[in-house]
């Protein structure tokens, strides 16, 4: 059966690229949160194997976000989407729980290499 992902950015576009890189390497996306509060609500529901995570987003950012997830679940495996420039965030969000980081724009091969090397 294949791996279950959850996409969290708050850009539409974004997430609908990371989709369709996740989705051609043969993972499953269960859903897609545009917010931190709407990715917390999403993991309870769905218990994804992985998560992708934007940092900058309205109502609650990543870094929170991910935090709260770990509450939850504390194994589970989030990597962080960022724009670059935002190394003291991105070092946040891996003190936070995150097991690993993608610098947007992203390449789809450091997609794939991140999602396996989290996932097995």
């Amino acid at each position: 059966m294949a791996k279950t992902v959850l996409i969290t950015d708050d850009t539409a576009f974004m997430r609908m690229t990371l989709r369709n890189v996740i989705e051609k390497n043969g993972y499953q996306v269960v859903g897609e949160a545009s917010d931190g509060e709407e990715a917390v609500a999403l993991y309870q529901e769905l218990q994804p194997d992985m998560v992708t995570m934007d940092i900058t987003m309205p109502k609650m950012d990543g870094i929170t976000a991910i935090k709260e997830i770990m509450k939850i679940d504390p194994k589970a495996r989030i990597i962080v989407c960022s724009a670059m420039g935002q190394k003291p965030m991105v070092l946040e969000a891996l003190s936070a729980g995150a097991k690993d980081f993608l610098v947007k724009p992203f390449d789809a091969e450091r997609v794939v290499e991140s999602l396996r090397k989290i996932g097995s």
